[in-house]
Formats: C-alpha cells, structure tokens, sequence
C-alpha cells in the first residue's frame, strides 16, 4: 500500500486515484466531528468492498463484559466500548436500475478532500457503470459546529452520456455493531420508529447503560439546483431501519441531487420523551437556514477556532499540513463546551482503545485547550476528574486501599476504572500522578488559584494518601520503595522503582502538602470544610511527608544517570541503530517476552519525568539522560515523538527535534506505525501543538512570566502561533534571525527572550 499518498497541501487532505487497498485508512484520515459527533469517512452510498463503519456520539458508551482467561481480584467487571451508532449518513443509489458500487463499477477522477479551513469534506468522481451509463459525482458532507446535533450531505449527480432513472435511496440503520464486540452481541435495542413526509427517526437505546438516542434524516431533491418538493414514492420501515424511495428522471447533463440532514439527538441532553420533537427543532431550524447558509456558517465558526489555534509555517508544505491536521482534529474531537466529555485516544475517528480518558488528556493535551481556548475549557477538564473522584476513592478501595486514597482510572468512561490488562490496570499507577500535575500547571498558566481550594485539594488529598499507602519502607535501603509498577514506557511491566513514578509519588505529596497549607492559609472557610469532609489531620500529613523525604530514585553513580527502574542495567544494551530493521516494529515482531526482557522503550519515561519537572535538572543532566535513553527508545507510541521533539530543541538539537516533529504531525498522514486504518491519533496530537510552542518557541511559565527561547528548523522561513495567557493574547512570530511579538489587549505584558525582559504593548509589533 502507498505510505505517502496524501497530497502536500497548506489547509487540505487530498486523495486523488481510486485505490481499494487505502479505502479503510481513508475513512480514518477524512473523518469528521463537532465536538458532540463524529464519524468515519465512509461513503453514503452502498461499497461491497473493505469498510469499516463508524458513527460515535460523545459520551455514549457501552459496557462490554471483560473478557479474560484468569481472573484477578481487583478486575473491572466491563471494558468501556465506544459505540458504532446508529448510521444516519447512508444513500443507497441506483441508475438506470444498477445499483452504484465503486467496487464494482470502472472509476476515474476519485478525489478526495478534507478542507480544514472551512471544515467540510469533499468527495468527486466519474464512474462507468456495467451498463454502460457513465456519471459525474459530487458530495459534500459537513458536520455543524453552530448546531452540534446535524449533519448535512449534499450528493449530487449529473449524468454524462445518456439520459437516466436516478433512484435516491436514503435510509437510518440503527442494525449496527461493533468491530471489536467481545461477545459478537449487539449493543443497541431499537424502541420505535416513525416518518413524516421527508423526515424520519429511529429511537434506539443502548443495552446496560440505558442511553437512548433518535437518529434522524430529512430529505429534499434538487434539479439543477431547484427543489423538487419531492415526497418519497415509496418508504420501508422495518424496526432498526427506514428506507425512503425517490425516483428522479434527468436528462443528460442535468445534476440531480439529494440533500440529506441527519444526527442525533440523545437523553444526556433532553428527555427521553422529547428527543423526537428536539430533532424535529433541529431540522426545523436547518431547513430555515437552507444548505448555503449552513455551509456558510460552519465556515465562519471554523474561521473563529483557527482565527486562536493556526499555527504558520512558511517553506515547509508538509509540516504545515501536518499541524494543522492535529489542531483540526483536537478541535473536531473536544469543543470544551460540555464538562462530561473529555478527549478519546481515538476521539471520533474508531473504536480503538474503548475511546475513553486516558492519562493523556492531563499530560498531553491540556496544554494545548488551555493556550488556544477560554481558560474555562482547560477548567472543564479538570472538573471532570473532581466529578469522578469518588469513583477513583473506589477504584483504590477494590485493590485494598483505604481512609479514602483515589487511584484514578487508567481507562475511564464515568470514573470506574475499565481497562482490564493486569499489568497495566493495577500497575500503571503513574496515571495519578499526571492528574495532579495537570491541577499544578493549570495553575501555572492561568494564575486561576481558585479551583484548587474549589475542588483541586480534595483531589490531591486523594492522590497523596494513594501514594503514600502504595509505598513500601525498606528496611534493606532505609527508604521507600514502590514495587510492581509499570511505567509509561509499557515494554517492561511489573518493575521495581520506575524512577518516573517514584519521583512523580514523591512531588505529588510534597505538592498536596504545600497547597494544604496554603488554603489553611490564605482560604480557611474552604480548609475547615474540607479537612472535615476528607477527615484528614496533621499526623496523617507527617506519615505522607515522611515517605516523600526518603524516597528511593534508582540512580547509576557509574554513569551519572538516574535508572528507568532497578533492573535496568541487567539488560543486554543492544541500541536500537544496532537492531535489525526487519525486526520493527518490535510490537508486532517479536513475542512479549522478549520484548520485556529487551532494553527497548516504548515511549519516553525517565524523560517523561525530566519533560514535567524540567526545572528541578539541570541542563546538563538533560542531555546526558536524553543520550543515555533515547538511543534505546522504539517509538512505538504515538505519544513518544512530541518529548523528544521538545527536548532535543531544549538542546539546541534542531535537526533531531525536526525528525521528531514530522514523525509526530505526520504520524497518521504517513501512516508510521502502519495502523492508521484502525483511527486517528488524536490524544498525541496536542503533543505536536507543544513541539512547535514549547519545543521550538521554547515556551515556559516561570513565575508567573512568559519565557522564550526561540529557535527554528533549518527547513523553514518562520512560524508564528498564539498564546492566550491569563486572558492576554499574544502572538509569536520565529524568523530565521528575529522574533516578532505582538498583544492583543489593553494592558501591557513583559516577556523573557532568552533571559532578557522585552515590554509588549498592545497593537505594537516589537522585533527581538
């Protein structure tokens, strides 16, 4: 299959030529959302070929009985399922009585375009049917960012060398299922169904979670661009499907189309009742507006996100392509408007990994919603983990903690925990301890102190009573030690002492410490109401300090380096340059044991560690953990470039930290770990966002002050991306030889280049 087919372009995706083996990886890399919804990019009208369907709601999930063949104590009881939804998008068609099937016709002038700029999705080409009848075809489908709950397709169809009978079949299907059921058992009852002239609906609920959804469509027909008020000739309604009929004659040259709204409305948001009078609002207000004006909106309001997220690049095509197919994707996937969701590995683009919260919404991808957006998305994000505290109190309570320590989940859809790898479940308790950092560097950012005598303290009041149950007193060393771990790099599980989460349990309680006296402090209402609730006093407080003052960081005084964890050096330090390339990726070469057994790091680790807590290392001991670590690192995460990339900037390494970026922007573009097909990356996607800001611009929160250390990849003129610190927006602008500054505001700001103060004022360009 072709790697690279995408066409370099500033602001599209573009396929062009039919290619069956890339149709799946296609329906990946086109998807589209809103924020609310999303799907793959499959084609409406029916494709007998390789497919993988895809419609997903936010927040509608499934829990699919854990399958496993041993049972541990401690076990979730369900693995999380993001749901395939009911279909809305499907137009089966038929011309001059064949039924059209890119894989069964000859097809020409296939393009594809995804345009990030506006936000639609453009597909055209001609086809020559098997009875000779030769078409012209062109749809457009968008998802409303203005109103979340529709969609809209316009496919249109002109017939080149004859006269022909278009037969529109529009049609819901809520007969779906998952790709990756466990049980093969379908997750959908469909309840009722009913249609009125052009519009219908199909109301469905989900088995044991109770969700319910209508899904909707309503039709109209055009003729050269003038409606038809067309009612369907004829409708077939079975209980999970409805089937409209229209039957159009067109004259060769002529254009008939269908344009179709649809989506969903669902009882998260309105009554269980009201969700069929909700879609008939919905349509109502759509079919007001009409096609063009829809369209033109959802032109305005991407104009609106990129107007805060753009980020430039002049002279380099592809890695201007490949940023903004992150930013577009982490917009499509979270609006930030609803404290309920959160951001999916996958967001809206496949099933993979359950689509729930990860550790990766704290670590990666905070950053990039608090800079670009209202501080208030950022604080929505926070607020999710404070609503599911009590779920992480139980979560630890299963494995034996008490007294009301969280261990939050590893995969989550409501707080329970629902992932159900032993190793990575019970071990890979690091987790905790992004969730904590992330409280930390919202308030870095924002300056916000509000939300942690809020609702921040009672979290990591939480966490620290975790960490400190969770270690063990050595008597051999004299120290605290945690055993059983697996760290983020999950090529070695069930280690002792990962330096990465010892040194993360020692801050977190040093840091919920210092916030405890804080709020004593400076909020006292808020103390005497939370140490009540939480029951927590000073003793309790000095146990946890005195497991944070002697914690163990394995270290080699050999080689001046902290170690990955105590075992580290007993592997055989084979680097990976030395490995043989027909064994990569290893994940898929090599059997489990022996990749434990291996030096290989999936991802960054003991770096993960020097990327949170950079100011407690110096630079000099950077660089010698980046040189001893990075030589054994795969890769084989998505998460792992954007680190390094970060890092070997810090360095002053511009052309490593390029190799990084571009492995990172363009990981599903290129398809580097050949499993795009499966859905997008998106979570590392806001890893790519930090490369260029915190990587290239240097970019840091040191106390209270924006600082810069700016540098550029040899591959580029400039690059320019803005900041919303504390309310203040100020744009960056990198040139080979100057950086330009500029604020938009009232009121002056002071930043550091390179250590050196420079005033902005606002509406003034200051060159550096």
């Amino acid at each position: 299959m072709n790697q690279d087919y995408i066409k370099p372009h500033n602001w599209s995706i573009i396929e062009e030529g039919f290619d069956v083996e890339q149709v799946k990886s296609s329906e990946s890399l086109f998807s589209i959302g809103n924020g609310a919804m999303g799907q793959r990019a499959n084609f409406e009208e029916y494709y007998s070929g390789d497919t993988f369907q895809g419609s997903y709601i936010g927040g509608i999930y499934y829990p699919d009985k854990t399958k496993v063949g041993w049972w541990k104590n401690g076990y979730p009881e369900y693995f999380a399922k993001v749901l395939n939804a009911p279909s809305w998008i499907g137009i089966l068609i038929e011309i001059n009585g064949e039924t059209l099937d890119l894989a069964k016709c000859k097809v020409s002038n296939f393009k594809r375009e995804l345009n990030m700029k506006e936000g639609w999705y453009n597909r055209s080409f001609m086809a020559i049917l098997n009875n000779g009848t030769e078409v012209a075809v062109n749809v457009r489908r968008f998802l409303s960012l203005d109103l979340d709950e529709l969609g809209v397709i316009k496919y249109e169809i002109t017939p080149v060398n004859q006269n022909a009978t278009i037969v529109y079949k529009p049609y819901l299907d809520a007969g779906v299922h998952n790709e990756d059921a466990n049980w093969e058992e379908k997750f959908w009852e469909p309840l009722a169904n009913q249609h009125d002239s052009n519009q219908a609906f199909i109301t469905a609920r989900t088995f044991k979670t109770h969700f319910e959804v209508t899904t909707y469509m309503h039709n109209s027909i055009f003729i050269n661009d003038e409606n038809q008020n067309a009612a369907p000739s004829s409708v077939d309604a079975a209980q999970d499907k409805i089937v409209f009929t229209y039957a159009c004659e067109v004259g060769k040259g002529q254009t008939v189309a269908i344009q179709k709204l649809g989506g969903y409305t669902v009882s998260t948001n309105h009554k269980a009742s009201e969700l069929i009078s909700a879609a008939q609002n919905t349509i109502q207000k759509a079919v007001l507006q009409g096609y063009a004006t829809l369209l033109q909106n959802q032109i305005e309001a991407w104009a609106k996100i990129w107007e805060m997220s753009d980020i430039t690049i002049e002279g380099d095509v592809k890695a201007q392509q490949g940023i903004r197919f992150n930013i577009f994707q982490l917009n499509q996937t979270y609006s930030g408007k609803d404290s309920r969701l959160n951001i999916g590995p996958k967001g809206f683009t496949g099933e993979k990994y359950g689509g729930s919260t990860y550790w990766d919404t704290e670590a990666y991808c905070i950053p990039f919603y608090m800079a670009t957006k209202d501080q208030q998305v950022a604080r929505n994000l926070l607020t999710y983990r404070y609503n599911q505290l009590d779920k992480a109190i139980e979560n630890a309570a299963k494995l034996g903690f008490k007294n009301g320590a969280a261990l939050y989940p590893m995969v989550t859809m409501n707080g329970e925990e629902c992932h159900n790898e032993w190793e990575i479940t019970f071990e890979e308790i690091h987790r905790n301890g992004a969730i904590a950092f992330a409280i930390f560097n919202y308030y870095r950012f924002t300056g916000d102190y509000s939300y942690i005598p809020e609702k921040g303290l009672e979290v990591l009041i939480g966490i620290a009573r975790f960490w400190h149950q969770r270690a063990t007193y050595s008597t051999h060393r004299n120290q605290f030690v945690i055993l059983g771990v697996t760290g983020p790099n999950e090529y070695e599980n069930n280690v002792n002492n990962n330096f990465y989460t010892n040194y993360l349990a020692k801050w977190c309680i040093d840091y919920a410490i210092e916030q405890i006296r804080k709020v004593e402090k400076e909020f006292n209402t808020d103390f005497t109401r939370i140490m009540s609730k939480v029951n927590l006093n000073e003793g309790e407080i000095q146990h946890w300090q005195q497991v944070a003052d002697t914690m163990y960081l394995p270290y080699s005084e050999e080689l001046g380096v902290y170690l990955q964890q105590d075992g580290f050096l007993d592997k055989e330090l084979v680097k990976v340059h030395d490995l043989d390339k027909s064994q990569r990726p290893i994940n898929q070469k090599w059997s489990w044991d022996r990749i434990l057994r291996s030096p290989y790091i999936k991802q960054a680790d003991t770096l993960q560690g020097f990327y949170f807590f950079e100011d407690h290392f110096s630079k000099d001991q950077l660089e010698k953990h980046f040189d001893f670590y990075e030589p054994f690192t795969v890769h084989e995460s998505s998460l792992s470039p954007c680190v390094h990339s970060i890092q070997a900037a810090t360095l002053g390494r511009m052309e490593q930290a390029y190799t990084f970026y571009l492995r990172t922007s363009r990981l599903d573009l290129d398809d580097y770990n050949k499993e795009v097909e499966e859905g997008l990356h998106i979570t590392s996607m806001a890893g790519t966002w930090m490369s260029i800001v915190e990587g290239f611009g240097g970019m840091r929160v040191k106390n209270e002050t924006l600082h810069f250390e700016p540098r550029i990849p040899a591959e580029w003129k400039a690059y320019a991306f803005k900041i919303n610190f504390r309310n203040q927006i100020l744009e960056v602008a990198v040139h080979q030889n100057e950086t330009k500054f500029s604020l938009e505001g009232d009121k002056e700001l002071v930043v550091y280049v390179n250590g050196n103060a420079v005033r902005v004022a606002p509406n003034r360009l200051v060159t550096v």
